[in-house]
């Protein structure tokens, strides 16, 4: 089954939509697997164009943006995600730390850092979701303060000079 990257080739002599191009690359179901949840997310917001502009075609095409999540819930416009997320903030608002954490630790976030995500994800309701309670959460946890730099790798000069 071909990468996304690789569903380039166009049909009817015009480029595929990233929709086709989805689709396409769906039909395994390695990739299958993963792509039923992420794909209405990123559909819904396939209006937006690479600049954030507001687009209602692509590649000539007008653009079919209807999905389905996990949970049944039809979405196809931003503000039909924005409610369908809203709804059940636990998973959103536990991904979002998630990658915050890990972009802060400069590292994927394994299962010991678990307890800390639940617990930053469920001080920051108490704040209204404000941002701020996300950075102090994740700066504040021992995984952050207790990280240690990875050490250069030696070279043969470093060796030459022992």
């Amino acid at each position: 089954m071909p990468s996304l990257d690789e569903t380039t080739d166009g049909k009817d002599g015009r480029p595929l939509t990233t929709r086709e191009r989805m689709e396409l690359h769906r039909k395994s179901i390695t990739c299958r697997t993963c792509h039923q949840y992420m794909d209405p997310i990123g559909l819904a917001l396939d209006n937006f164009d690479v600049t954030g502009r507001w687009r209602y075609r692509e590649n000539a095409m007008p653009l079919d943006t209807r999905g389905q999540l996990f949970d049944g819930t039809a979405v196809s416009t931003p503000s039909q995600l924005t409610r369908a997320l809203l709804k059940r903030p636990t998973p959103f608002v536990r991904h979002f730390t998630e990658n915050l954490m890990a972009y802060a630790l400069g590292r994927r976030v394994v299962d010991d850092d678990q307890p800390t995500v639940r617990a930053i994800a469920q001080r920051s309701t108490q704040s209204g979701y404000r941002f701020s309670s996300f950075v102090l959460g994740v700066v504040n946890s021992s995984a952050f303060r207790m990280r240690t730099a990875e050490q250069p790798a030696a070279t043969e000069a470093d060796h030459s000079q022992r």
